[in-house]
């Protein structure tokens, strides 16, 4: 129903990217055209299915199942990046090894996998750019979102499967023993633990604070819709630290070591990465200073220009005050969207 919004061209291309995420859902599943969820024997083996059969859909090969087959036009008409199917992918991976979530960014990681990558390419599809990665941030969001209202949804469906997405860490603090959690006399907990859930889309508004933390996620706080009243009644008093999407795309480089922590400008410094040959960028982020949704810190992403040999990268800091003001900054290298942690820094007063 909610496809007759969009243009027929785009209507029909939703179609066959959907066909293609139930396709894979069904043969991981054991199940036909979604209905009772069971468990399978052969998961590994369906997964290789689905494997093989999507990467011939991407290379422009018959696969003699319209499903698959419809996903390699749409993919290739709308240009939509590889990556986000074999994210996809990944989620059923997760299914098939009996994986269980310990930690709460474990939880969202399976989101990302089972929905907020099908977030992003329906975004690519409706005609956002694959490089516009803030707009698909926000579409991966709205995946994450969907998912999570599954997990609350589907708890007593998950656990006649034998599976289970809630956090083992949630339901250790709640004392609900493994595999004990649709127990009758455990429900006034796993109300709380829904609610819970619930809770994690607070509501942020005047007199937010977002900050962005050197390991990646986002620090967000306060807030509320009702500005002038002094203290509002319902203003936000908790914090959260979000973890975005980028940190579950794959493996995160990382800096070993830093030639200096302090700049000046028209300095080239080096700095050791490890765990990958093949750093894509190199950014200074002006340090945050929040008030009122309004940041009063050094104002400025800096793509600094760099050259790599093996581990080593060389890069340069520019040598004006108006591209680089003095002040604080995050350094971070990235492959492609996915950041390192990021290093504290600063850029030094000529003076």
């Amino acid at each position: 129903m909610a496809s007759t919004l969009f243009d027929r061209v785009t209507r029909e291309r939703a179609w066959l990217l959907y066909a293609w995420c139930r396709k894979c859902d069904d043969i991981a599943d054991g199940q036909d055209h979604g209905g009772t969820l069971t468990g399978v024997s052969d998961g590994q083996a369906r997964l290789s299915t689905i494997r093989v059969m999507t990467d011939m859909a991407l290379r422009g090969e018959a696969t003699g199942d319209p499903a698959f087959d419809g996903f390699g036009v749409v993919m290739r008409e709308c240009a939509i990046p590889a990556r986000y199917a074999h994210d996809l992918i990944e989620g059923f991976a997760l299914d098939a090894r009996d994986w269980r979530p310990r930690s709460q960014d474990d939880m969202l990681r399976y989101c990302y996998h089972v929905a907020g990558a099908v977030g992003c390419m329906m975004a690519v599809l409706m005609g956002v750019d694959p490089a516009d990665q803030a707009t698909l941030d926000r579409a991966c969001d709205l995946g994450l979102a969907f998912q999570l209202a599954n997990i609350a949804r589907d708890i007593s469906e998950d656990e006649a499967a034998d599976r289970c997405y809630l956090p083992q860490e949630w339901l250790a603090e709640m004392d609900i023993p493994p595999g004990e959690h649709m127990k009758p006399w455990v429900r006034p907990r796993l109300a709380l633990l829904g609610k819970r859930m619930a809770d994690m889309a607070d509501y942020r508004e005047y007199h937010a604070i977002t900050l962005l933390l050197p390991d990646g996620r986002v620090l967000t706080t306060a807030g509320t819709g009702q500005p002038g009243l002094n203290p509002p009644p319902d203003a936000n008093k908790d914090i959260e630290a979000f973890s975005p999407p980028y940190l579950f795309r794959g493996v995160r480089p990382r800096i070993d070591r830093l030639s200096s922590t302090r700049f000046a400008h028209g300095q080239t410094f080096t700095l050791d990465v490890s765990l990958t040959n093949a750093v894509t960028e190199i950014v200074l982020m002006g340090m945050n200073a929040i008030s009122h949704w309004m940041d009063g810190g050094v104002p400025r992403l800096l793509h600094l220009d760099f050259t790599q040999a093996g581990g080593q990268v060389s890069a340069h800091i520019p040598n004006d005050l108006v591209t680089a003001p003095v002040g604080y900054y995050l350094l971070f290298a990235l492959v492609d969207d996915i950041p390192s942690a990021g290093r504290i820094v600063a850029i030094d007063s000529p003076d």
